[in-house]
């Protein structure tokens, strides 16, 4: 199984395994450091790390199990996972969009 890996499959599974810690490293500090719970920004920063993350792991864990059961769940929780990043930029789309059409404050400058 991993033994039968070549070079830049072993390359992409430690990449993913860092990105993977990255992510989780994020979303303990930024759960840690700030109420991200509070606004939708908060819940789409913390959602697309998370989603990111899983994306990554995936790739990991799929190079270890690339066949049989385990890969069929894998898969489909892969599907769910690529959803959820689709969901997690439309709303960053609509965010931007408002944030564009909001009117300027003032600063009195």
């Amino acid at each position: 199984m991993t033994s039968d890996l070549s070079a830049d499959q072993w390359l992409n599974s430690i990449m993913s395994a860092l990105a993977f810690l990255a992510c989780a490293t994020f979303a303990v500090v930024y759960h840690a450091k700030a109420p991200w719970w509070r606004s939708t920004t908060g819940w789409n920063l913390m959602g697309f790390a998370g989603a990111v993350g899983l994306l990554c792991l995936y790739t990991v864990l799929i190079t270890l199990w690339p066949e049989g059961c385990t890969a069929v769940i894998l898969r489909s929780v892969r599907t769910a996972v690529v959803l959820a990043i689709i969901i997690l930029m439309i709303q960053r789309t609509a965010m931007v969009i408002r944030i564009q059409h909001e009117p300027r404050k003032r600063t009195g400058v």
